[in-house]
């Protein structure tokens, strides 16, 4: 089931004619995995106290419609692929029903820098891929 992350679209975000400027989407998929995470009981500080971190190493984004100022976007996120060193996750930035951005991202899990198998209480956390 996604996790659903949602936030006012502020000013700043915004170009001239009030929509959202294109970097913008990355940014709510940012926050959104970070709640994502959470959601599911991993607790990254404990990782990364031992070296373990993950880090992005693909997204792409199509657009489907604008999100305006004064709308309010939600992002759900969701687990699309689960591997041995990365996973994937798909994001859809929508305001009410009518997508606007559809993302996907893929992270790769890092032991002091290199790339390192998903711990085994992250994949317990995450449940079958």
């Amino acid at each position: 089931m996604p996790q659903v992350w949602s936030s006012p679209v502020r000013f700043i975000e915004c170009d001239q004619q009030g929509i959202v400027f294109n970097a913008h989407y990355l940014v709510w998929a940012d926050e959104a995995v970070n709640f994502w995470w959470v959601a599911r009981g991993v607790r990254w500080e404990e990782f990364n106290a031992h070296g373990i971190e993950y880090l992005v190493v693909a997204s792409s984004l199509e657009w489907r419609s604008s999100a305006r100022w004064g709308d309010t976007v939600e992002v759900d996120a969701d687990l699309d692929t689960l591997g041995r060193t990365s996973l994937a996750l798909r994001f859809v930035v929508r305001v009410g029903e009518r997508v606007c951005c559809e993302i996907r991202t893929t992270y790769v899990c890092t032991l002091d820098g290199a790339s390192t198998p998903w711990p085994d209480e992250v994949r317990a956390l995450l449940g079958p891929g």
